[in-house]
C-alpha cells in the first residue's frame, strides 16, 4: 500500500510559474475604469455602502474617477479602509458590496466595485502620494501587538492622532493574514509590504519584530509601560483531524503551506506532491488547492464534509477551484489515515449525511484516496495562553471577549480582528483596528468613560 513518495519541487518550468502565479485580476486600463465607473448610478442611498464593514464611500470614490480623480478617489478609500488597496484584492465583495449593487439585477452585472477601488488605490500609491499628516504629539504611548489588519489599521489611526505607536509582531515581517495567508496570484507585486510602507510614512508608528505576547512580552507589563494596549492577535492554532497517522510528514497544515509559498523567493523551489488531497471547506482550502494544481500537482481533491452551499469559500472561490482543475468531493468526512513517513498516505473516507434533526452524521459507505501531500485547512483557533501569566481579559466562546468599541475587560486594553468574535475577513479586522483607536484616542483625550465589556 505504501509507496515512494512524490513530493518535489521544479514540476513546472519558470514561464509556466510565472503565468500560474500572474495576477488573478488584471488591473483596469484609464478607459476600462472610467467606462465601468460610468455605469454607477450614484445612489444616495447605497446598498454597496450599507454592505461595506468599512463604510467606505462607494458612490463617491467611483463618481471621482469618473471625473479623472483617481487619488482623490483612493484618498475617499483610505479615509475609511487604510489597508483598501489589500481590500480591493481579496474582500469578498460578491457577498457583500457587489452583492447588493443595484445594478446587479436580470442580465445586469453589478458594478465592478474591487477593480475600481483597486484602480484608485493604486493611482494613489504610483503618484507617491502621502495625503495624511500627524497632529501635535500628544506624549501618549500605545502598544498594539501584532502586525496584522487590524493592528496596523489601529495603529495608523493612533498616529494620525499624534500618539505614539510601538507595534509588536512574533514574525520576522509585518503584514499578518495579508502577507503570509492569502494565495500568492491575489497579492502579486509585493502590495502587502507596500501598503505598510504607505501606512508607516505617516509617521510615529514603530514595529519590533520577532517579538511574541507570553514570550517576549506580557501584558502585565505592556499596561505599565503603555498608556493603552491593542491586541490583534489573530488565530495562531490550527484545529486537528483527531485522527491517528495525523504526525506523518505527508500531513501538513495548509496555512504552513501557503505561508512558506508567499515567503519562497524562487516558486520552482517549492515541493508539491503529484496526488494532492486538501481537507477543508473555506477559503484557504481553495488556496492550498489551487496553489498546489498551479504548482504542477496532477490531481488535487479538495474534500469537504458538507455541501457546496455550506462551504465556507465564496461561489466565486469554489469556481476558481474548479477552472483549475481541482475536483471537489462534498458529503465526505476523514476518518483514518494509513502510512509512514517517506510513504504516500492512504486516507479513508466516510460518506456523510444530515439526520433528521439537521445534524451531520456519517451514512457507513467508505471510500480510499491515495495522496502524496495532505494538507489540513480545517479551520483555525484562537490561542489565549499567550495572555497567561498575570491579569487578562475575559475569553468566552474561544475568543476575546469586547464591547461596541473593541475595549476588553481589562483598563486600557483593546482587542480586534480575528482573536474576537465576527467576521474573519481583511475588511472587518480594519474596522476594529479603526473603531479600538478612535475609542483609545477619546479615552485617552478624556471624552469617553467606557467600563469594558462585561
Amino acid at each position: 500500500m505504501a509507496e515512494n513518495r512524490d513530493v518535489a519541487a521544479g514540476r513546472c518550468t519558470a514561464p509556466a510559474l510565472a503565468e500560474a502565479f500572474e495576477d488573478l485580476h488584471a488591473p483596469l486600463t484609464d478607459q476600462q475604469a472610467y467606462n465601468e465607473a460610468s455605469r454607477c448610478f450614484y445612489c444616495f442611498d447605497a446598498p454597496c455602502l450599507e454592505a461595506c464593514p468599512t463604510s467606505i464611500d462607494i458612490p463617491g470614490f467611483i463618481r471621482r474617477i469618473a471625473t479623472g480623480n483617481a487619488t482623490g478617489a483612493g484618498r475617499t478609500i483610505l479615509d475609511a479602509n487604510i489597508m483598501g488597496a489589500t481590500c480591493a484584492r481579496v474582500c469578498p465583495v460578491e457577498e457583500l458590496c457587489e452583492e447588493v449593487c443595484v445594478r446587479n439585477t436580470g442580465d445586469h452585472k453589478p458594478v465592478t466595485i474591487a477593480q475600481l477601488q483597486r484602480f484608485a488605490t493604486d493611482a494613489l500609491f504610483e503618484a507617491g502620494m502621502q495625503p495624511y499628516q500627524r497632529a501635535t504629539e500628544t506624549g501618549r504611548k500605545i502598544a498594539v501587538v501584532g502586525a496584522g489588519p487590524a493592528g496596523l489599521a489601529c495603529a495608523h489611526r493612533l498616529a494620525r492622532y499624534g500618539h505614539d505607536v510601538i507595534v509588536y509582531e512574533a514574525k520576522s515581517k509585518a503584514g499578518g493574514l495579508n502577507e503570509y495567508g492569502l494565495a500568492a496570484y491575489k497579492m502579486p507585486d509585493n502590495i502587502a509590504q507596500r501598503e505598510i510602507d504607505f501606512i508607516l510614512s505617516v509617521g510615529g508608528i514603530s514595529i519590533e519584530t520577532g517579538k511574541a505576547l507570553g514570550k517576549d512580552l506580557s501584558l502585565d507589563q505592556l499596561t505599565t509601560d503603555f498608556d493603552a494596549v491593542f491586541l490583534g492577535l489573530g488565530l495562531g492554532a490550527v484545529n486537528a483531524l483527531g485522527l491517528d497517522g495525523e504526525d506523518v510528514d505527508a500531513v501538513e497544515d495548509a496555512v504552513d503551506y501557503i505561508s512558506d509559498l508567499r515567503q519562497a523567493g524562487d516558486l520552482s523551489k517549492v515541493a508539491v506532491g503529484r496526488r494532492v488531497i486538501v481537507i477543508g471547506g473555506g477559503n484557504t482550502a481553495i488556496d492550498a488547492a489551487v496553489q498546489a494544481k498551479r504548482l504542477g500537482a496532477e490531481d488535487v481533491t479538495l474534500v469537504y464534509r458538507r455541501g457546496p452551499e455550506q462551504m465556507g469559500a465564496t461561489d466565486f472561490e469554489q469556481e476558481l477551484a474548479q477552472t483549475n482543475g481541482v475536483i471537489i468531493r462534498h458529503w465526505a468526512m476523514p476518518v483514518a489515515i494509513t502510512g509512514e513517513n517517506g510513504s504516500a498516505v492512504e486516507m479513508t473516507f466516510e460518506a456523510t449525511q444530515l439526520d433528521g434533526n439537521g445534524r451531520l452524521e456519517g451514512t457507513g459507505a467508505t471510500f480510499t484516496l491515495m495522496a502524496d501531500q495532505v494538507f489540513k485547512a480545517i479551520g483555525q483557533a484562537f490561542d489565549a495562553a499567550p495572555l497567561g501569566g498575570g491579569a487578562a481579559p475575559e475569553v468566552s466562546g474561544g475568543r476575546i471577549v469586547v464591547d461596541e468599541n473593541g475595549k476588553t475587560s481589562m483598563n486600557g486594553v483593546y482587542a480586534g480582528g480575528d482573536c474576537i468574535a465576527g467576521q474573519d475577513l481583511t475588511v472587518s479586522a480594519v474596522e476594529d483596528g479603526k473603531v479600538s483607536a478612535e475609542a483609545i484616542h477619546q479615552e485617552l483625550s478624556g471624552q469617553n468613560s467606557n467600563k469594558g465589556a462585561s
